[in-house]
């Protein structure tokens, strides 16, 4: 792959066609080491399917995705496509994780210690033979993702990782997931949720089948964009830096600057 150490994946031109016309058109977009971006966008704008490309289980009919030599990518699916009521521990799922030990208890003080050591980081200590059914949603979102990083990718991929979760678990998912990035990992995430998550990431990739915008929210999160992301007329309010998106009200234009005291529930 011919391009700088710092990039990991880039996506030049891609199409992508599930079988029912174009789901993605033209998309040029570049993660780089370091990246820690959301797309947002509409149900059925396309944010699974580029995730889905970057990993590499979806391929393009059209352009090219180029990605750095050996590069590890750790994914977690939205939590709707899980089957909760499956028999399976925490220990178990990230047990299943390593194709060659699959179905296999751990071999090793190592591995033992990898995975106690991980759990442990992500508040998970104890819960090795907790059913995961058991869990709350924001431990539930916390097995997968200890399950993507269990081998140490380049780069973490999270779909909707924050959907179904309460407010308070949804701040500490943000939290933990800064601290991760923190700490030198690249994390590119899909969210519908526009003031409780995209307001709060360095940067944003506003996507309805391709790229509208692509930069950090103070330059996505615009009332321009986002009509043209979700096809509804916004307006933005701006307080302190942050950014509070709510519908216009009817026959409104756009343009105006507003001042918010607090962050509420925006556009999804």
């Amino acid at each position: 792959m011919n391009q700088t150490p710092d990039r990991l994946v880039e996506l030049q031109g891609v199409t992508c066609d599930l079988g029912h016309g174009p789901v993605l058109t033209d998309i040029d977009l570049t993660v780089e080491r370091g990246t820690f971006a959301g797309v947002v966008g509409p149900s059925g704008s396309g944010k699974t399917t580029l995730l889905r490309t970057l990993l590499g289980t979806v391929d393009p009919t059209k352009g090219e995705v180029l990605r750095r030599e050996g590069l590890r990518i750790g994914y977690v699916p939205q939590t709707e496509t899980i089957d909760w009521s499956f028999p399976v521990t925490v220990g178990e799922v990230l047990t299943m994780a390593r194709p060659a030990r699959r179905f296999r208890p751990w071999t090793d003080t190592i591995e033992r210690a990898t995975v106690s050591d991980l759990l442990d980081r992500l508040g998970l200590g104890g819960l090795q033979r907790r059913h995961i059914r058991a869990l709350s949603g924001g431990q539930q979102q916390r097995v997968f993702l200890a399950r993507a990083m269990l081998g140490s990718p380049d780069l973490l991929l999270l779909d909707e990782p924050m959907s179904g979760v309460d407010v308070g678990t949804r701040h500490e998912l943000l939290h933990l997931l800064a601290d991760l990035h923190a700490e030198g990992n690249t994390i590119v995430l899909t969210t519908h949720d526009l003031n409780g998550v995209a307001t709060h990431l360095p940067r944003l990739v506003a996507l309805n089948r391709t790229v509208v915008a692509a930069g950090p929210p103070a330059e996505v999160l615009v009332p321009e964009a986002l009509e043209q992301t979700y096809g509804a007329p916004f307006e933005v309010l701006v307080h302190a830096g942050l950014r509070l998106v709510v519908d216009a009200p009817h026959g409104h234009t756009h343009g105006h600057s507003h001042a918010a005291t607090h962050e509420g529930q925006g556009a999804t």
